[in-house]
């Protein structure tokens, strides 16, 4: 189904427009703004253009953070940005010491788990914005194309999509899988994959061979995945708090229900300020961790 064919109008039996329902709204919410319909869960072909365009904003975002704070360090007694900048990057650095032992992969493994931590964090904090801010403003651009205004999908979150955190994952692994060549050489990597953990004997090849990929694949995907999961679930709850907003009408119960909207929107978004900042924390630390164990000898 192209994108085209996604903004259709919600009708009832008779072809008349209705309101949505519970379901349908979080099913709304949680529709990308895709290329196409993707025929298996394997088709790659499909594109999500609202995480694409998020993720791709907020590394630029990213950057310039990080540029700005180095551009504007000085010798001196540092400003509030400065020093929240340089507080960051001394943790980041002692935790890159303390698992990355060679100081020569420090030089880039440290910066990257810098960049890696305030993107995935800015990512996250996407979840803080009212869950129809982005996609009202959405459909009244793309209503002026002609199209239905009401029924645009667009998600904002780029770590609720599955896509973008193993993306991530994957790109760790390849990191990793460098830094084994690279510190134990092609042959000495080659021979720890048939010879570790169960040790050097011919008929154990197999066998070590196997609890390697193993290992590389449990780590890879349970990299991505804890990251989506804490981000999807997240994204739910908001998506059900709104739900109470949007049960409003000048009745008891509907008032009530709307300042309990407004009352447990905001403790989930101070709560969450907590999440999104621990699930960046974690996917950093993760890793510095895959990256250590690549330097690690058997």
């Amino acid at each position: 189904m192209a994108v085209e064919e996604q903004v259709v109008e919600h009708v009832g039996e008779h072809g008349a427009e209705h309101a949505l329902t519970a379901g349908e709204y979080i099913i709304h919410h949680l529709t990308f703004f895709q290329s196409g319909k993707p025929a298996s869960v394997a088709d790659f072909s499909v594109y999500n253009y609202d995480s694409i365009f998020f993720s791709v904003l907020l590394g630029f975002v990213t950057c310039w953070i990080l540029w700005l704070a180095a551009r504007k360090a000085t010798s001196g007694v540092p400003g509030r940005f400065q020093a929240a900048v340089e507080l960051l990057f001394e943790m980041v650095d002692q935790q890159a010491k303390g698992i990355v032992h060679n100081a020569e992969s420090r030089k880039f493994v440290a910066p990257l788990a810098l960049t890696i931590f305030v993107w995935v964090f800015l990512l996250n904090a996407m979840d803080l914005f009212p869950v129809d801010f982005f996609p009202a403003l959405w459909a009244q651009f793309y209503g002026a194309t002609g199209r239905d205004p009401h029924h645009a999908f667009l998600r904002v979150v780029p770590t609720a999509d599955l896509a973008v955190t193993m993306g991530m994952s994957v790109a760790v692994l390849l990191i990793c899988l460098y830094y084994n060549v690279k510190i134990k050489g092609l042959g000495g990597w080659i021979h720890e994959l048939f010879t570790a953990p169960f040790g050097n004997h011919w008929a154990l090849y197999p066998f070590n061979f196997l609890m390697q990929i193993i290992e590389f694949v449990a780590k890879t995907v349970s990299h991505g995945m804890r990251l989506f999961g804490n981000m999807y679930a997240g994204e739910l709850i908001f998506l059900l708090i709104a739900l109470m907003g949007g049960a409003f009408t000048l009745s008891a119960t509907g008032i009530l229900l709307a300042i309990g909207q407004i009352i447990a929107g905001s403790a989930w978004a101070i709560f969450h300020i907590l999440i999104i900042t621990l699930q960046a924390f974690v996917f950093m630390m993760l890793t510095l961790v895959y990256v250590g164990q690549a330097h690690d000898h058997h």
